[in-house]
């Protein structure tokens, strides 16, 4: 017996319905493309960040992408790859991926739901910080790589260095 059959149903919000008014009330551009699916637009200091939701009713989660505006060289995948396994050990939340057909990097993450009756705007805010900050922080690392010629561990300690101050 599921759990879900021993208590009342808990009325369900669409959870794209919050994710819009938490993307509309930062003046984010989005597309509401179906039911199941957004797309939207988030500004960073390296790149303008493509975000994708979509809500999947039958496994009760939200899947979240947050794409770079990079793509990979063939022949720089095996060092992605690498760099990939480096970035993940140091991720709390989340993940990094690779879109293989479109050669994107990407930051995944899913929100399982079933049973809460859908996500608060709390929890979407900090899904979405939580991406951003990752994406921030790891974007000049697949640059080092793609573009620098660094070794993937070269890339990452060079990209980690924190700045003080401002020049």
């Amino acid at each position: 017996m599921r759990a879900s059959t021993l208590f009342d149903e808990k009325q369900t919000i669409d959870p794209l319905d919050v994710v819009e008014r938490v993307v509309t009330a930062n003046d984010w551009m989005f597309d509401r493309r179906s039911d199941q699916e957004m797309a939207a637009q988030v500004p960073g200091h390296w790149c303008d960040y493509s975000l994708y939701f979509a809500w999947n009713e039958e496994v009760g989660a939200l899947h979240f992408t947050c794409a770079f505006d990079m793509r990979v060289p063939p022949e720089k995948k095996a060092g992605i790859g690498q760099l990939l396994c480096l970035v993940n050990e140091r991720m709390w939340l989340g993940h990094f991926g690779m879109w293989e057909e479109e050669g994107l990097p990407m930051y995944r993450h899913a929100l399982p739901l079933r049973g809460t009756g859908g996500p608060t705007p709390e929890q979407l805010e900090d899904l979405l910080d939580n991406a951003v900050a990752e994406c921030e922080r790891f974007y000049p690392a697949f640059q080092f790589v793609i573009w620098g010629g660094k070794s993937p561990q070269d890339a990452l300690s060079a990209a980690m260095v924190e700045t003080v101050g401002e020049a």
